[in-house]
């Protein structure tokens, strides 16, 4: 045991936090901590670390124990260069190196007695022991494996941390926990401002990590990939789950369900006891029963009815009309942000075009231009090129930010501004449905928070009956229970979808298909986020730090070959997989045309027979067709 609860409660004045809060943290333990904002998860944090006492119960951390914390605001020292923040983590191994070299430049001086050349080299041998128990020669190494892997590779290393961004920053102070190694980790929203390539190293990294881990998130995809247990906060009570947060889920729901029927069963006993007790408790012949009925009712350990979640926010984009199977086709398209002299083109040539009813997700690195395209193809910003839009098309936009809302309406006019000839009922509903219902409906859109904000924007996408849904990081703002809503109101949509997102849960869910920008190339792969992970090569290279200098030039030419290399191996394998589908499919087809030929109704029926005929050998050819491109793609391997 690392750290332990025991009836734990915490309030601020009259405001109760949590209370009979019995947990444990145990060495290897992967816990997610989840609740809604404002539940008091890093209040839990406070209390667990010792930065906050408990008002009840105990709380025991076993003797000498280290506990990193990563807080939303990070601790680092701005003075500080990376290098010497990262190596600040090492300062008592790197105090021997200097006392090494001290002694070394004794030694070599000259002038000493032969005794103190003995004194010297006993304690050199002792110093450089205790320097190599601290694995000193393997600091620099760590600091650069981890520098690299979190999104530092070929920063200035002497770069004073109080210029860095606020995500940087984050970064950072994450590479100095990992390098402190502690054995319990805590890391409060770890996965803000960082790149699908650097949440993949951390999530390889951190499912090796020999500590313990407490976990805070939003992200979806990383809880699953990391925790076995939950733990939520919810009205004050704690709970434990078994298992990642899909499991979480599932079992969540079960034991509100199973909690509520045994509520209800006990209620309805405890009515007919009560019942029993007030009509015979003054009657001399049932009296003593009825008493006894009462002391069970005063003894009945009580079921207690469980906190039902608040009704979440209902999804449901429905349209009017199909459009033509050609939805978007763009030609030429130039993408830039700016004007005048400030003007910077961010991609060009870009050739996309969108089906009826796929469901695309644009991805790349901040700055490639995936808002600037959503904008471009709504003519939102000027653009040079060709945006076609097919006909019967009927947009509705969700953006990332409010620039599409008026912060001095209040909540009903912006509606009614958007659909003036709509009835305050139908309104009034859609509000209701996504939460800004009673008084929310008359704030100023400009009092709004952000997840409030959001729910704004999809009652008005409602309003739209959109056949094509165009979203901007619509998950951003939105709590645990919001995204899963969101998550099933576009799985059910069956119209378009074009959409960004940094969301890998609901891009593993919803896209059939996604495209990421790099520079002015649009690349396409089918399905969602894991597909997508698996042929663009995104899963984390082990990299060896100690070679980096030596093989600069070659060793990045290399690496594009390999790289290249596997990219088109990916690619001949993804080809064979399909190719060998079609071929079965099309040898089941003939199978099937070979027995139908052969019954007595299709013989007598010259008509059908001659379909049959038709149909089979142009399913002959195409078969020969694809043994022919299964040749060629074994013979690329």
């Amino acid at each position: 045991m690392l750290v332990s609860l025991e009836n734990a409660a915490k309030s601020f004045g009259a405001e109760e936090i949590f209370f009979g809060v019995t947990a444990s943290v145990e060495p290897g333990d992967r816990i997610g901590l989840i609740g809604a904002n404002g539940a008091g998860k890093t209040t839990l944090l406070g209390v667990l670390t010792g930065e906050l006492e408990a008002d009840e119960g105990s709380v025991s951390r076993q003797r000498g124990i280290t506990i990193g914390y990563l807080k939303q605001n990070s601790g680092l020292d701005y003075s500080n260069s990376i290098r010497e923040e990262m190596r600040s983590v090492f300062a008592e191994t790197l105090a021997l190196e200097a006392r090494m070299n001290d002694l070394t430049a004794q030694l070599g001086a000259g002038g000493l007695s032969p005794r103190q050349q003995e004194e010297l080299a006993k304690e050199y041998a002792h110093v450089q022991e205790l320097f190599e128990v601290g694995e000193g020669y393997q600091i620099d190494v760590k600091i650069n494996t981890i520098l690299s892997g979190m999104g530092f590779a070929g920063e200035d290393m002497t770069k004073s941390v109080e210029f860095l961004s606020g995500g940087e920053k984050t970064r950072l102070a994450i590479c100095k926990l990992l390098l402190e190694d502690p054995d319990l980790l805590i890391l409060d929203e770890p996965t803000n401002h960082l790149d699908f390539r650097t949440l993949l190293w951390l999530e390889e990294y951190l499912t090796g990590y020999r500590g313990a881990l407490l976990i805070v998130s939003h992200d979806r995809y990383f809880l699953d990939r990391l925790v076995n247990k939950v733990w939520e906060i919810e009205n004050t009570r704690f709970y434990t789950y078994k298992g990642n947060y899909t499991k979480y889920v599932a079992l969540k729901e079960e034991r509100v369900t199973r909690q509520m029927k045994e509520y209800e069963l006990q209620q309805q006993e405890i009515a007919a006891m009560q019942d029993y007790v007030d009509r015979n408790i003054v009657r001399a012949t049932t009296s003593t029963r009825a008493k006894s009925r009462l002391k069970a009712l005063q003894r009945m350990e009580r079921v207690e009815r469980p906190t039902l979640p608040p009704t979440p926010m209902k999804l449901r984009f429905d349209t009017e009309r199909d459009p033509v199977k050609d939805v978007l086709t763009t030609n030429g398209l130039e993408l830039a942000v700016g004007e005048g002299a400030g003007r910077k083109v961010l991609a060009q040539n870009v050739e996309l075009e969108i089906k009826r009813g796929e469901k695309v997700a644009i991805v790349g690195t901040n700055g490639t231009g995936k808002t600037t395209l959503l904008k471009a193809v709504q003519s939102m910003i000027p653009s040079v090129g060709r945006v076609t839009w097919g006909k019967g098309t009927r947009l509705a936009y969700f953006d990332q930010g409010t620039d599409s809302l008026n912060e001095k309406n209040i909540v009903l006019e912006e509606i009614h501004s958007a659909y003036p000839a709509s009835y305050e009922q139908q309104v009034r509903t859609v509000l209701g449905w996504v939460g800004l219902s009673g008084e929310d409906a008359f704030k100023l859109v400009g009092q709004l928070s952000g997840g409030e904000c959001a729910r704004l924007k999809f009652a008005i996408m409602m309003m739209r009956k959109g056949n094509v849904l165009i979203l901007d990081e619509p998950t951003n703002h939105l709590d645990l229970s919001a995204k899963e809503v969101l998550d099933r109101a576009l799985r059910d949509f069956e119209g378009t979808i074009i959409m960004v997102s940094h969301d890998r849960y609901l891009l593993d869910r919803v896209p059939t298909r996604i495209i990421e920008m790099s520079g002015s190339r649009l690349l396409s792969y089918k399905g969602g986020f894991s597909n997508y992970m698996e042929y663009a090569d995104l899963k984390p290279r082990k990299e060896q730090p100690a070679q980096t200098e030596k093989k600069e030039g070659k060793g990045a030419k290399e690496y594009t070959r390999g790289k290249e290399a596997r990219k088109a191996e990916a690619k001949r394998r993804k080809a064979l997989a399909e190719n060998e589908q079609a071929i079965q499919e099309t040898e089941a087809l003939i199978a099937q045309l070979e027995e139908e030929l052969a019954t007595p109704e299709v013989q007598s029926d010259f008509v059908r027979l001659d379909e049959i005929c038709s149909l089979l050998d142009r399913s002959k050819n195409d078969l020969s067709e694809l043994m022919d491109q299964w040749v060629e793609l074994q013979d690329e391997g």
